[in-house]
């Protein structure tokens, strides 16, 4: 019989000894790898940090190219080194050219390391890596050696439910980011309308409520020219560019369903349907032919990159853009506002939210084992560190205490007297590059009763989460999405292979009746087409999923 796991918890340094005293199942092994971890007598081990003598690790990952190529260079594995007495043998390479290396890595069988830390593996590679044999299944490892990642499970079943494959294993440790979660996760919108509320205070006038209004403050953006010898831009996006898309106006018409980048969303009843085949689509691509026509919208908007989309906004032009923070485009956060979901010609208004969205950030492949990895129970015991409560807000966005460098965080206390990570105030210095100079990400899970007690909530996300609970959740009208599930690679590629060709065509008739006009008359047509793409066997896949997710979260 199993008994239940009794440790010490690491302190913030990982300084205390965590001890592994359990009983399991008996062994089994995949080119070498003890799948289970347990010792010759079926039992699991007695690990404790730090380890009476140092033992040896290797893992590949990866470093963005203006940091460190040394991972053992950043503080973060130095103080857990120091903690575990494992030392980290890395290969890391450059995250540009992360893909290709990784693969030839793993195409060297009697080379492999004993895992990927930052492996940012697809669906599709997790399955095909395991059918080769070259990475492992944990599940057993997590129950018997991971108590931080098994009590993330516990809680959140449908983590634990999104890792697992088709054939019943788990073949990598996820990484979990929440920020939010249902409705009000910060992914449940992408990319927000942002209004230029300075330019309607000019102009006297109200932020527009409904299409019919949006359009009439367009064309007085245009008319009355507030940024200026003609350089005005009423509204400007990227077409089919996901954040920067305008999808979220969409949603006011037909049964509000609108569009998301990846054009599924799931009915109230359950039902998977393909979002620009519904009626409130057409419409809403007729009304946006109308602004384009009226010469309302940027005509660069269909082929503009984000630089010049970006250079544009920063020269303050825009009445209106679309993007997952203001910031990011106008020069001023001030100046700009999000716009409220709009009522549209019948009285819809509708916030469509994105799929996956419901349990936040959420990478199922992010580490693996593979069959190499001879001292497995080690290699658990040690990446479950990783998903701490204290080190995981680390690893994801960096530390405290280097000196004569900017620290994203400094090590204070909770309301409880006890230590929680406080992000700094950076000043001028861009949060990406120092997050990019301290961060080593790998798995890690970040749940939201974490906030306040082991990390405060970074300022920009927590800006944008006050959006969302208090300007669109009320409209967000869908209360499910479609969650990120793992399917069989047989359904993958065949999803694979229709989406290539739905969303190609999807996207490029878009684009073509916003700025040319003709949906009705090419409606049928294009229904006739996007079947005969598979759209239909597309859905039923999705749906057999859904299904049974809907199922065992019912169980």
């Amino acid at each position: 019989m199993k008994k239940r796991f009794s440790a010490k918890a690491l302190s913030l340094a990982l300084a205390a000894a965590t001890a592994f005293s359990l009983a399991g199942c008996g062994n089994s092994s995949t080119g070498g790898a003890n799948l289970s971890g347990l010792d010759e007598n079926g039992q699991v081990q007695e690990i404790a940090f730090p380890l009476a003598e140092t033992a040896t690790l290797s893992f590949i990952t990866s470093a963005p190219a203006n940091s460190t190529q040394n991972p053992n260079e950043r503080v973060i594995f130095q103080r857990l080194e120091e903690a575990t007495n494992v030392h980290i043998e890395w290969t890391c390479f450059v995250e540009d050219q992360f893909d290709d290396k990784k693969n030839l890595a793993l195409s060297q069988a009697k080379s492999l390391p004993d895992g990927l830390f930052n492996a940012n593996m697809s669906n599709y590679d997790l399955l095909r890596y395991a059918k080769q044999g070259v990475i492992i299944p944990v599940e057993e490892l997590i129950e018997n050696y991971m108590p931080n990642l098994q009590a993330v499970f516990e809680q959140y079943p449908e983590y634990k439910a999104m890792c697992t494959a088709p054939d019943g294993h788990i073949y990598a440790f996820p990484w979990i980011e929440q920020l939010g979660e249902g409705k009000e996760a910060i992914q449940s919108i992408g990319g927000m309308p942002f209004i230029n509320k300075k330019w309607l205070d000019e102009l006297g006038l109200n932020v527009p409520t409904t299409t019919e209004e949006l359009t009439e403050v367009l064309k007085a953006f245009k008319e009355k020219d507030p940024a200026g010898n003609g350089t005005t831009i009423p509204m400007s996006f990227i077409i089919n560019g996901g954040n920067e898309d305008l999808h979220e106006l969409m949603g006011a018409f037909g049964e509000g369903y609108g569009d998301v980048p990846d054009h599924i969303a799931v009915t109230n009843d359950k039902q998977v349907i393909w979002t620009a085949t519904q009626e409130g689509y057409k419409e809403s691509i007729k009304w946006l032919h109308e602004l384009y026509e009226a010469g309302l919208m940027d005509p660069e908007g269909f082929t503009q990159d984000w630089s010049t989309y970006v250079s544009k906004g920063k020269a303050d032009r825009y009445g209106v853009f679309f993007t997952w923070d203001a910031a990011n485009i106008g020069s001023n956060l001030e100046d700009y506002i999000p716009l409220p979901a709009l009522a549209g010609p019948d009285g819809m208004k509708s916030v469509c939210r994105q799929s996956g969205s419901s349990t936040s950030g959420f990478q199922r492949g992010r580490c693996v084992l593979t069959s190499n990895c001879r001292d497995t129970a080690l290699a658990a015991a040690w990446l479950d560190q990783m998903s701490a409560p204290l080190q995981s807000p680390q690893n994801n966005w960096g530390t405290y205490g280097e000196e004569d460098k900017f620290n994203i965080f400094e090590l204070s206390e909770n309301e409880s007297g006890e230590p929680m990570l406080k992000h700094m105030d950076l000043g001028t210095e861009s949060p990406v590059e120092v997050r990019q100079a301290q961060s080593v990400n790998g798995p890690l899970a970040i749940l939201n009763d974490y906030y306040g007690v082991y990390v405060t909530c970074p300022d920009d996300a927590q800006y944008r989460l006050d959006w969302i609970k208090d300007i669109y959740v009320e409209d967000m009208i869908e209360e499910y999405v479609y969650p990120d599930l793992f399917m069989s690679q047989e359904d993958t590629d065949t999803l694979n292979q229709y989406e290539t060709d739905l969303k190609q065509y999807t996207e490029q008739k878009k684009a073509e009746w916003i700025m040319n006009g003709g949906i009705d008359e090419e409606w049928d047509a294009y229904l006739t087409k996007l079947d005969e793409y598979g759209l239909q066997k597309y859905l039923e896949i999705k749906q057999k999923y859904l299904d049974d997710y809907f199922a065992e979260m019912s169980n």
